[in-house]
């Protein structure tokens, strides 16, 4: 049986490493269909991806165009819903913001990793690059986790 219909990965702002993430996954192959989205815990509105997180994707034959950051709402809580938060902070406003909040996990627990995900805001495409990196890792494992 299908255990979730929806997978969310959540970040900060929504424009770097939760839209990295989602687009990574949505590339890779998933014996069962399931809905594939980012969003973010601090969005004040939708605005379009980093350039940088562009840069890195258009890198590696994907696009980040049509993303416009989402806010997380508490309808994003279901018990078919897996929310995996990009890095501990934003684990913590998704436990201190939202009172409905189940399913939540941080990506490099869950995976059972100890890789950590450090958000490139503010840094070099080379920052943005070794996030994705880091990502790639990480949600390969997902994937064969997810495929079980």
């Amino acid at each position: 049986m299908k255990r979730y219909d929806r997978l969310i990965f959540v970040s900060s702002s929504d424009t770097s490493v939760g839209p990295l993430a989602e687009a990574i996954l949505q590339s890779k192959y998933l014996l069962e269909e399931l809905e594939i989205t980012s969003k973010g815990v601090v969005v004040l509105f939708p605005e379009p991806a980093n350039p940088k997180a562009e840069a890195v994707m258009e890198m590696h034959e994907q696009s980040l165009k049509d993303h416009a950051a989402e806010a997380l709402q508490e309808s994003d809580f279901d018990e078919r819903t897996l929310i995996l938060a990009v890095n501990e902070e934003s684990q913590r406003k998704i436990f201190e913001n939202y009172e409905n909040a189940q399913n939540v996990f941080l990506l490099s627990n869950y995976v059972s990793s100890t890789e950590e995900i450090k958000d490139p805001y503010g840094g070099s495409l080379e920052d943005y690059g070794a996030c994705y990196d880091v990502l790639e890792s990480l949600i390969s494992k997902l994937v064969v986790l997810l495929n079980e």
